[in-house]
């Protein structure tokens, strides 16, 4: 909240206020028809409580959050992003449903309407509060595996059955230290014994001190080959005011050490290779590259200039547009691994289908893409930012099974 004006605040406290409005006038509807003059004016000054409530805290947060401490300032706003959404949205749906009902003539027997009307309506408006509650408490800690198999005929025969495991987002400062919600998490991944873990950036919110702690938990990681790791947009300190460019630097190199601390090998526009029998393949990591407002720190050229001639690579890029405007059609690397969207937190998934607002914004926003002979892989997130819930769009996990193609 920090980055946004006072005036942006006072007009999301002016939205909240009008869908208030219209939200209590349906909401009278219902409450005439309750008997009890004492419930029905409970109801009412409920309503209006927690309304109030909302939109002074909201207030007096904007107003007092630079004598916050940068760790309670982050839980709050957290809380905040989900108490105004959870308070938001169900409301807003409610007014839609409930005024299409009635101005509609959706239900053609008016006495019918009285008593069908009202229930609809407040089906509308609990479904989403429960669901978003859901998310909140449960599925942000439900960790999911996503499992591909990934074929090449550039991958050496050396390196069929090659297993990655990706993790991406995992944005350590909103666990705000809660080391046991992960644990789960490590052990679906020593669980699939894989060849290399690999993170695709934005292990933190902001800060380094957002990492203590946590060596003990991903320590605990196992991999047969190696672990390997690039940084995100969120990782260099660029979203927060800094005293001076060494205190910026100084986090920034407190986070690069943590991945030496816990055996992973940060990739910074460089690559690896890996060799078996007399075969070889490359991984290549490049710092974060994106479309402004994102920063472009990354250098595809300088991190793949040692790995041209191998003809298996694999890049690790945070932001996938990076993989449309410069690695597909214009590079020969086969697998690219991004991450960043995060799903937007939120979707609507089944079996095939998957549907998210973030769509509109990145044309690759989650899972397996395939041009030609690339492929770009999307991850969902582990972890959250902002609004702390995850629905329909649980933290991931991903298991890729490279085989050779004949």
């Amino acid at each position: 909240m920090k980055s946004v004006s006072f005036f942006t605040i006072v007009l999301l406290c002016i939205a909240i206020f009008l869908i208030d409005i219209t939200a209590f006038y349906w909401l009278q509807s219902i409450t005439q028809l309750i008997d009890s003059t004492f419930l029905s004016l409970s109801i009412h000054v409920l309503f209006w409580a927690f309304t109030a409530g909302l939109i002074v805290s909201i207030l007096i947060l904007k107003v007092t959050l630079d004598d916050i401490s940068p760790i309670r300032k982050q839980r709050i706003i957290s809380w905040f992003y989900g108490l105004a959404i959870l308070s938001f949205v169900p409301k807003f749906i409610f007014v839609i449903v409930i005024s299409i009902m009635y101005f509609t003539n959706f239900i053609f027997s008016e006495s019918k309407s009285l008593i069908i009307v009202p229930i609809v309506g407040l089906f509308s408006g609990f479904l989403p509060f429960f669901v978003i509650l859901y998310g909140i408490l449960k599925a942000k800690f439900r960790f999911k595996v996503h499992h591909h198999t990934i074929k090449s005929r550039l991958l050496p025969k050396s390196f069929d059955g090659l297993t990655i495991v990706q993790l991406s987002d995992l944005h350590l400062g909103s666990f705000n230290y809660r080391y046991k919600k992960m644990e789960s998490a490590v052990e679906k991944i020593n669980h699939l014994k894989p060849d290399y873990i690999i993170i695709t950036g934005d292990l933190v919110n902001n800060f380094a001190w957002e990492l203590r702690g946590w060596d003990k938990v991903f320590n605990r990681l196992k991999s047969k080959k190696g672990k390997y790791a690039i940084l995100g947009n969120h990782d260099y300190g660029d979203y927060s005011t800094w005293e001076t460019p060494e205190e910026k630097q100084e986090n920034f190199e407190a986070i690069q050490q943590f991945y030496k601390t816990i055996g992973f090998k940060l990739l910074l526009n460089e690559a690896e290779v890996s060799k078996k029998n007399n075969d070889q393949i490359a991984i290549i990591g490049v710092e974060n590259w994106g479309k402004p407002p994102f920063k472009q720190y990354g250098n595809l050229e300088k991190a793949s200039a040692q790995v041209k001639n191998i003809p298996f690579k694999i890049l690790l890029s945070h932001d996938p547009i990076h993989w449309e405007e410069e690695v597909r059609d214009k590079t020969d690397i086969t697998l690219t691994l991004s991450g960043h969207t995060h799903g937007m937190q939120a979707a609507f998934q089944y079996k095939n289908l998957q549907w998210s607002p973030i769509k509109y914004k990145f044309k690759h926003w989650a899972g397996l893409y395939k041009h030609n002979s690339q492929y770009l892989y999307v991850n969902r997130g582990l972890g959250w930012l902002g609004f702390p819930a995850r629905i329909g769009m649980r933290p991931e996990i991903t298991f890729i099974e490279m085989k050779t193609k004949i």
